[in-house]
């Protein structure tokens, strides 16, 4: 049951979503603008806030709270919702000193974000085959490398980037990560990927060429960047996993209005048991997929490990959304084919679900790792 604040705050967001959201980022994603307007508007609600604590001017709601206003956003856009969210205060309240976060929170009370730079062209699963340097200099790192496929990459405020450090050590002590201010000279973004779906928000590559930073930039201590990674993502993944709810909960909709107004052979088609079951089976998979993201945010809440869930949630949200979208395209028929109907739009930004923030395979391999070591 939710409380009577979540429940504000879920109407809330539903309504300047189905409202504003959902009709603009339609025509929006047609050209892969995100349209600064609405991002203006959702900042002034606050909702980039959402997890920073009070102390710091934000919201300080917890993890299962952001969970259930996420999807509801994410049933607009679930790429909109990318980019208003951002990465979120995780970074800080995982490795953040008191300068980092009093410096981070004014930035975002004046509506700005973080991205997440871990994935590199040669290093995407494997953070091991990481490429981007920082050597050493004073007290200074001077940093080559770049990374890709970076959401947010053209609007963020402050980059959580990682390089290796001491190639000797590897993932374990080798590399550090970095809060890096946009603007930094030496720092290049390159234009945005022209991407199948989440066209509301922009992805980019990020290019270093003798970045300077300084120390006090560093996130953590030297060699923590891999741990600080991980554990970045343990936290981030059920929320991440939540928009792959919203986009299956707006697919599952979208089908069940289609099949009340379709008539064929003198009924409405979800009176036929093909398509009923079809119908019960997308119901199913989305509201298991809430449940298991809920249950992974509460034990996050709780303060318990969270690596198993926050996969598991991950990896069923993705997977649920992929087979909502595409059941749904397959209830419209030929409408669902067509782009006069909004469900080839969720199928298409289904997929990433699948993809990012490690691909469910990599979910499948860490579960299992957990299991049985």
């Amino acid at each position: 049951m939710l409380n009577d604040e979540q429940i504000e705050l879920r109407n809330l967001v539903r309504e300047f979503a189905q409202k504003r959201v959902k009709d603009i980022c339609r025509e929006a994603e047609k050209t892969a603008t995100v349209p600064d307007e609405l991002v203006k508007e959702a900042m002034e609600m606050g909702l980039n806030l959402v997890t920073v604590p009070e102390e710091y001017g934000g919201l300080g709601l917890d993890r299962w709270t952001y969970a259930i206003i996420r999807e509801e956003l994410a049933k607009g856009d679930s790429g909109f919702a990318s980019r208003v969210f951002g990465f979120g205060w995780d970074p800080l309240k995982i490795a953040g000193n008191d300068q980092q976060k009093d410096w981070v929170s004014k930035l975002m009370l004046d509506g700005g974000i973080l991205a997440f730079a871990l994935t590199e062209s040669e290093s995407g699963s494997n953070a091991g085959a990481m490429k981007t340097r920082a050597t050493k200099d004073g007290s200074d790192y001077i940093i080559n490398g770049g990374k890709t496929f970076i959401t947010n990459g053209d609007c963020a405020d402050v980059f959580v980037i990682f390089a290796v450090t001491d190639k000797e050590k590897g993932t374990k002590g080798g590399i550090t990560a970095f809060l890096l201010p946009s603007g930094t000279p030496g720092l290049k973004i390159g234009e945005h990927e022209d991407k199948m779906g989440i066209r509301c928000v922009h992805t980019n590559s990020l290019y270093f060429d003798n970045m300077r930073l300084n120390e006090k930039f560093r996130l953590g201590e030297e060699g923590e960047g891999y741990s600080i990674a991980m554990k970045i993502l343990a936290e981030s993944r059920p929320c991440t996993a939540s928009s792959a709810v919203g986009v299956a909960q707006s697919a599952l909709e979208e089908a069940i209005k289609y099949s009340k107004e379709r008539v064929i052979f003198g009924k409405e088609i979800w009176k036929h048991q093909a398509v009923g079951f079809m119908l019960a089976e997308m119901e199913m998979r989305t509201q298991s997929a809430r449940q298991m993201v809920w249950a992974a945010c509460k034990s996050a809440d709780a303060g318990k490990n969270n690596i198993k869930l926050s996969s598991i949630a991950k990896t069923m949200a993705g997977d649920a959304a992929m087979f909502v979208a595409e059941n749904a395209v397959q209830v419209l028929g030929g409408y669902g084919y067509s782009r006069e109907y909004p469900v080839e739009k969720l199928m298409r930004d289904a997929k990433i679900y699948q993809i990012f923030e490690g691909t469910n395979q990599i979910q499948r391999m860490i579960i299992s790792g957990r299991l049985c070591r």
